[in-house]
């Protein structure tokens, strides 16, 4: 396991889980569990999918944030939290932290989040049918996507693999219990926004905020800004800079709930980068400091909306007991997505 001077956050090779022996296996393993514990965060890297693709990705992503705004709206992401598919506008979406008091999340939005997304999912989820725009708009868009989601599914199936081993989990491990693969693939861009507004208050990237998934991989590009709570000083942040080659994944709240609190859920935000260009393609904007335009592709996974989520074997004991009631990963997740959205 490497040292990242920047972050608090350890960097594993995880190729020598995905091609090493029982030995390496177990080794990896316990890293990535030593980095759920202290931070709940990873860098992964020799995670299994190509620079190239992820590249291609970003590539896309971009493609589609260009479009006009009337033709990025024939996908429209439909009005609450249960349906998360498609097109949301900037404003849309607020992350909120454990927030679900009605008048809390109305004063959250009196500052909305100042980005925009596309979310998709596993092609065969009926309960959640994926909202593309018409091919025409942009050809291969859809294509690409839909090829891009299994690879991280896959690599989602084999980070439980791994947190299966660390726990001793008894075959076939976690990784049935996400059979269903119902994740979600969003990509995000943050538009070019003056850094006075963003420390003033007047708009917001992401707020702090925490995951209510089980497992999250992020693919940022170079720009920065992502940044996650010290875990031994509370509401200080540390930078997470982009790393080449790397994923980043962190634990969501139903999987620190699974774990007994095991492993963290961090929280974290999205702010201004660690250096700020005083130049906004090429040309001042009235003498004010501009952050750049941002892309990111997190990937978000949960249980199959049937899997009982209480504590894990090797989670709790006498000493350790469980600490929360058996919930169901849908019923859980339903009621954090709701607090997204106004109805």
């Amino acid at each position: 396991m490497a040292t990242n001077k920047i972050s608090p956050i350890p960097i594993v090779d995880f190729r020598k889980f995905l091609q090493g022996g029982s030995k390496e296996k177990r080794q990896v393993a316990k890293e990535i569990d030593d980095a759920f514990r202290n931070v709940g965060f990873v860098y992964l890297k020799g995670h299994g999918v190509e620079r190239d693709i992820v590249r291609q990705c970003f590539e896309w992503s971009k493609k589609f944030f260009d479009l006009p705004l009337e033709k990025k709206m024939l996908a429209p992401h439909p009005p609450g939290g249960s349906h998360h598919r498609g097109y949301s506008a900037p404003g849309l979406e607020k992350v909120s932290q454990h927030r679900y008091d009605a008048d809390e999340i109305a004063k959250l939005r009196e500052i909305p989040d100042f980005k925009e997304s596309f979310e998709s999912g596993n092609t065969i989820d009926v309960s959640q049918p994926n909202i593309w725009p018409p091919e025409n708009i942009l050809p291969g868009f859809r294509g690409f996507m839909e090829s891009f989601f299994p690879l991280c599914a896959s690599l989602i199936h084999r980070i439980l693999d791994a947190l299966s081993l660390a726990l001793s989990v008894p075959s076939p491990g976690l990784s049935p219990t996400h059979s269903e693969s119902l994740f979600q693939l969003r990509i995000l861009h943050y538009p070019s926004i003056s850094a006075t507004d963003l420390l003033g208050g007047k708009r917001s990237r992401i707020n702090a905020h925490s995951d209510f998934g089980t497992l999250t991989l992020l693919f940022q590009d170079a720009v920065g800004g992502l940044e996650v709570e010290d875990p031994n000083q509370s509401g200080v942040f540390r930078p997470v800079p982009p790393i080449e080659d790397a994923v980043l994944v962190n634990i969501g709240d139903l999987m620190a709930r699974w774990s007994n609190d095991r492993w963290r859920s961090t929280v974290h935000r999205v702010g201004i980068p660690p250096v700020v260009p005083h130049r906004h393609n090429g040309e001042e904007r009235e003498g004010e400091v501009i952050v750049p335009d941002r892309y990111s592709i997190p990937f978000f996974a949960t249980a199959n909306m049937d899997a009982v989520i209480d504590a894990l074997p090797g989670c709790w004991n006498e000493v350790n007991p469980k600490k929360y009631e058996p919930v169901t990963a849908w019923s859980y997740v339903q009621m954090r997505m709701a607090a997204l959205y106004e109805s």
